[in-house]
């Protein structure tokens, strides 16, 4: 401890500029000129920062921190609240041609070089949680059962999940705590009668967990999730710190607005 080469920059500069890094996507060489220092000494500050706001998980109150997915599903059964799960993917560099997984991060649904994350927003749109993320052409039910969450939810509390479509089947596997929109029965020729129960239904649903798109749209408001030029092996980290940091934001504003 304290051998080797001072630090250029003060723990609370090498904050900021991860700050702001993550906010405003500003590249590595024009912090470097704001801080005058080497464009090295910011790449080595925010690869030291980023990890550490990883690790803090996303705030719910002042003394709880939610870090994992266990702790979330314990979280919304002991409060008694309904989680919302949803996939979003975010567009990355392609990997150089000859890579053996070039066309693993081919999302198949906007056909374009991408990773996803799970995002888990309590029914006020509040994140909770974001996934270590994926290749992009991993579908959003794998994604969900690779995490665990089928064992968290038929073994733990009784939570009710709202998901969308691309999460149909994981209602069976979890006695019926994760919800989704209705199979359509009739895919040609239906009924009028059906038409118009079906797309009630399908409108309530989408109703109730429009909070986690509220949610997402607040993540992707940050640069870095808009579209990651940097290195893919960093998009985990950087997903985790921004969601850490949104949660810590929209608690502060809750506080804020309770007070008043």
């Amino acid at each position: 401890m304290g051998a080797g080469a001072k630090r250029r920059l003060v723990f609370v500069d090498r904050l900021l500029a991860t700050l702001v890094h993550l906010r405003h996507a500003t590249t590595h060489d024009v912090l470097a000129c704001w801080f005058g220092v080497d464009r090295s000494t910011i790449t080595r500050a925010i690869g030291e920062v980023r990890p550490l706001l990883a690790e803090r998980g996303c705030t719910v109150s002042q003394d709880v921190r939610l870090r994992t997915l266990a702790e979330v599903i314990d979280h919304l059964g002991a409060d008694g609240k309904t989680g919302i799960i949803d996939g979003t993917e975010i567009r990355v560099r392609r990997p150089a041609a000859g890579h053996k997984d070039r066309d693993k991060f081919i999302s198949g649904k906007n056909k374009q070089n991408a990773v996803k994350t799970m995002v888990v927003t309590d029914g006020d749109g509040r994140m909770l949680f974001c996934s270590p993320t994926k290749p992009g052409s991993c579908a959003d039910i794998t994604h969900a059962r690779q995490l665990g969450l089928v064992r968290l939810l038929a073994d733990g509390p009784a939570v009710e999940i709202l998901a969308d479509a691309g999460y149909q089947g994981l209602g069976a596997q979890t006695g019926g705590r994760v919800l989704t929109p209705s199979h359509r029965k009739f895919k040609k020729n239906a009924p009028d009668w059906y038409e118009e129960m079906y797309e009630r239904q399908r409108k309530a649903h989408s109703s109730r967990r429009i909070r986690v798109e509220h949610g997402i749209a607040h993540l992707k408001n940050w640069r870095a999730l808009a579209r990651h030029l940097g290195r893919r092996e960093h998009m985990s980290d950087t997903v985790e710190a921004i969601a850490g940091l949104l949660s810590h934001q929209q608690t502060a504003d809750l506080n804020l607005t309770r007070q008043m």
